[in-house]
């Protein structure tokens, strides 16, 4: 098989096995299952997978504590999120502990299998306006004072590139804003993650908040 190994944590087994078949049926390899965050911890260590989904109630351990622990100790495995509605307020939560992203449980098998390849390369799987608006709404609700991080590393490009990712702009919606070739625009992206030790685009937008570049809009 091709494609990045895939561990499946869910409480509900009707749909760790239908999403094994959905994977396996498309050449993704499904190394694992966990009924728990407990086992979903324990079983990514073990087996060391590139991509976690996760959904986020289940017993023992939640999915969100069970996130934090899996990229704590495995740094490059993706996290993908799974929830019954589109806005769950633990969302925002899971991609500030490091998740790459979030899928309904309803998603087409093809989406299915996409959104895994696509996290499995290193991808953030929302794209910017949608996590932009995941963060604004959750963010304008709890209105945390800024989170005091270090960005003296970025170069006052590099702070700009931040916070327009921040604001939802795609890569090529970057370029022509700064007047840009889309080349160079994903090389500042590049650099923002490495200087800040960001895993994707995901946690670029949560963090943007998180530090006041971006606050959120009036309810």
């Amino acid at each position: 098989m091709t494609g990045p190994t895939v561990l499946i944590a869910d409480d509900q087994a009707l749909v760790r096995t239908g999403f094994r078949m959905i994977l396996n049926a498309r050449g993704v390899d499904v190394v694992g299952e966990a009924a728990d965050g407990v086992e979903a911890v324990t079983a990514a260590i073990r087996l060391r997978p590139d991509v976690v989904l996760m959904d986020i109630r289940m017993p023992n351990l939640d999915g969100l504590a069970a996130t934090r622990q899996i990229v704590a100790r495995l740094p490059t495995c993706r996290i993908i999120m799974l929830t019954t509605f589109d806005l769950d307020r633990y969302v925002y939560a899971a991609l500030a502990a490091g998740a790459s992203g979030f899928l309904l449980k309803d998603v087409t098998p093809e989406h299915l299998a996409n959104a895994v390849r696509l996290v499995g390369t290193g991808d953030a799987l929302l794209a910017p306006s949608i996590t932009r608006r995941l963060v604004e709404r959750f963010a304008a609700e709890s209105t945390p004072p800024p989170l005091h991080r270090d960005l003296t590393p970025l170069t006052p490009r590099e702070l700009e590139v931040l916070t327009l990712m921040g604001q939802g702009l795609s890569n090529a919606e970057l370029a022509t804003a700064l007047t840009l070739s889309e080349a160079t625009v994903k090389t500042h992206v590049a650099r923002i993650f490495t200087k800040l030790e960001l895993r994707d685009r995901a946690q670029a937008v949560v963090l943007a908040y998180e530090t006041g570049l971006v606050r959120p809009a009036n309810p």
